[in-house]
This record gives C-alpha cells, structure tokens and sequence, in this order.
C-alpha cells in the first residue's frame, strides 16, 4: 500500500513539474501577434528630404515592403513652420494609433528653412530652434514613438576648392536637443559634408535635380537661397541643395548606414540588398 502511495506521488509532482516547465516556456515564447506586427518609420523635415526633391523617398524605398514608412517631409518648412501649419498635427495623430506596430520611429530634420531671411519660417537660433526640435522630442516620446534627431544635409555650394558650410551651427543646435533628450542622432550634416567636399564641385553637381547650366548662366549661389529654397515643393531646376534620383540615391545609402547604427533592430527590415 506503501509503495502504491509513494508512487501515486512521484507521479503527480512528476506531472506538477512537467506543467510548470511548459508554462515558462510559454511565457518565454514571444506572442505570435507582437512578433508579427511591422515597423512603422515617419520622416520629417524640409526639402531635402521630402519626395520630389530630397532623400526620403529613397530611404524609404531601402525598406522591406512590410514596413510602413511615410515620408511626410515638406519643401521649405522649417522647425516652426511645419508645426504652425498642421503638418506635425497630421503627424500626432498617425503616432496615436501606435497598437498595429511593434515600433515606430520617427526621424526628424529641419534647419535649412530656419537660417535667416526667410520670412515666415525663420527661427533664432539661440532661443526658438532649439525649443522647437525639443518639443518634437516630447511629443513623440508621449506617444510611446522613437525620435531620432537628424541634422541638416549639406548644401554643395564650393568656394575655390572649399565646400561651404553655413549650416553647422544648426546641426550643433540639434546635436545638443539629442543629447539632452538622451534621443538618438544622426549628423548627416557631417558625414555628407565630409563625402561631397571628397567628391569636387564637379562630382556634387551632378547630384542635382537637373544639370547645371553653362557657367557664365549659374546664378544659384549660396547668396540667394531665400528664392531657390522657396516654401513649397521645389523646382525641377538645377540648384545645390535639392537632389534628383542619384543625389536620392547617394545620401539615401549613408541615411541607411547611420540609421542601422543607432536602431540596429531595423536591420532586419532593410531589402536584402541594401545591407
């Protein structure tokens, strides 16, 4: 009777364990529903990354078809521009249905339009940029978003052999908000700057929207960008700030490394060859 009891016992806290070890497991086991769920990038920003006439498409284009990436990115808007007209309002409410989505990164690049002599879109550097990129950030972590901080792409306007850059204090503004904000950044303001002043004038021209024109004919010089850098979508003329498919192409590419860098889960998202 003894023995009978005994192994009665052994039997059920064998079977008490057995059930133990398959819930751990279970509860180890990621949610088919959570890991299923795509990725969602938004991008904001001025012309240089908007579709037309910027990156952003291109970046986008680098995705695995199930990721969402919208490029909500609009020629000539500035830090305080895009939020006055209501486009980061569109933007606020694509981020509260965040639940279909396992992330949603949110990259955000502006500065171009908030240098000076450009009225109703300029912003001090000292007291409302800064203000206006820390905001972004709020608002984006409230939604439960990531936001990664981009600084502004460089411009290819060459003095001599020297590529020019009046944009630096601008990315340096958004570098500290990053940092700030712990958030991640991208100093795309560096790094193209670094590969357009390796390439020569020449090279960078062809980056462009449409060929340059005969040099006696080349009036876009970085002295009059208040009027190539209007506020809408830009002109399919040749100028030193847009780009057409190959400048697309190239800044596109070093977008994707440095993104991969600082959300390297997003990895597993990009199209086989762009890895």
């Amino acid at each position: 009777m003894k023995l009978i009891l005994r192994t009665f016992a052994m039997t059920a806290i064998s079977a008490l364990m057995l059930c133990a070890c398959s819930q751990t497991r279970m509860a180890e086991t990621p949610s088919p529903a959570l890991s299923t769920r795509p990725t969602r990038i938004i991008l904001v920003g001025d012309s240089t990354m908007a579709p037309k006439s910027g990156y952003g498409d291109a970046l986008c284009a680098r995705f695995k078809p199930e990721v969402t990436c919208l490029n909500l990115a609009k020629g000539g808007r500035s830090s305080g521009s895009y939020r006055a007209e209501g486009s980061w309002e569109v933007v606020q409410k694509l981020m509260a249905s965040n639940t279909p989505f396992s992330q949603t990164v949110v990259l955000i690049q502006f500065g171009h339009n908030d240098q000076p002599g450009k009225p109703g879109r300029s912003t001090d550097l000292a007291t409302e940029f800064p203000v206006n990129m820390a905001g972004y950030v709020n608002d984006v972590q409230a939604a439960g978003a990531q936001a990664v901080l981009v600084t502004p792409l460089t411009r290819r306007s060459f003095k001599g052999t020297q590529l020019q850059n009046d944009l630096r204090p601008w990315a340096d503004a958004s570098m500290k908000v990053a940092a700030d904000k712990h958030v991640p950044m991208i100093d795309l303001n560096a790094i193209s700057y670094s590969s357009v002043q390796a390439m020569g004038e020449a090279e960078a021209d062809t980056l462009a929207m449409a060929p340059p024109p005969p040099p006696a004919a080349l009036s876009v010089e970085a002295g009059d960008l208040a009027k190539t850098e209007r506020a809408g979508a830009a002109k399919s003329a040749f100028d030193r700030t847009h780009l057409g498919s190959k400048g697309a192409a190239h800044f596109s590419a070093m977008m994707l490394k440095e993104l991969l860098l600082v959300i390297p889960n997003l990895q597993a998202h990009v199209n086989a060859g762009n890895r």
